[in-house]
């Protein structure tokens, strides 16, 4: 666990990638994005896991119905996504506990000690890598974006209108400048 003033960061790194990108690096960026997802008072937990094409692929599969590997999957708390194909379940914020409509519980109470959780980013390190080679550019820009457009995706932040999608490439931008226009280089 890395703790930030108000906000909690759980990183998990796969075993196989652990030579290839630091924990320390991925806590400054995913610091970096929640300071333009979130306003500078709210408090949150977050969890960024990074892992292979298999486990996201079959996270892929089970939560948004469809069969494939993608770069970043977000799972929010509080916000629900824009869940695509035709086997997609229904997903939301209480149907991970089975509960929906009328029966759904309206808040799950915290200790008073805990942090809200915002939710889980999962990115997938070889898809990353290969997007990275794809499009030209070192790997740690791309795992760089992908952790921003996570944590934009976990506070309600989509790509699917224009408009939208301007807006979050607009604060994706504005990450990855705090990122390494401070010379920060490298994982």
């Amino acid at each position: 666990m890395i703790s930030q003033s108000e906000r909690e960061l759980f990183i998990t790194v796969a075993e196989e990638y652990r030579q290839d990108v630091s924990e320390a690096w991925l806590e400054r960026v995913l610091t970096a994005a929640l300071t333009f997802a979130l306003s500078p008072e709210e408090p949150a937990q977050v969890s960024l896991a990074l892992t292979d094409d298999e486990t996201v692929r079959n996270l892929n599969r089970e939560f948004r119905g469809l069969d494939e590997v993608t770069d970043v999957l977000s799972f929010s708390s509080t916000h629900e996504g824009h869940w695509e194909g035709e086997d997609a379940p229904s997903v939301g914020p209480t149907s991970f506990l089975g509960l929906e409509g009328e029966d759904a519980i309206p808040g799950f109470v915290l200790p008073p000690d805990e942090l809200p959780p915002l939710g889980d980013i999962i990115v997938s390190y070889p898809q990353t890598c290969r997007q990275a080679v794809a499009l030209g550019r070192p790997v740690e820009h791309e795992l760089a974006l992908l952790i921003a457009h996570g944590a934009l995706h976990l506070v309600g932040h989509d790509h699917i209108e224009p408009e939208e999608t301007t807006i979050m490439q607009a604060l994706e931008r504005q990450a990855l400048a705090s990122i390494f226009d401070d010379g920060e280089e490298g994982q």
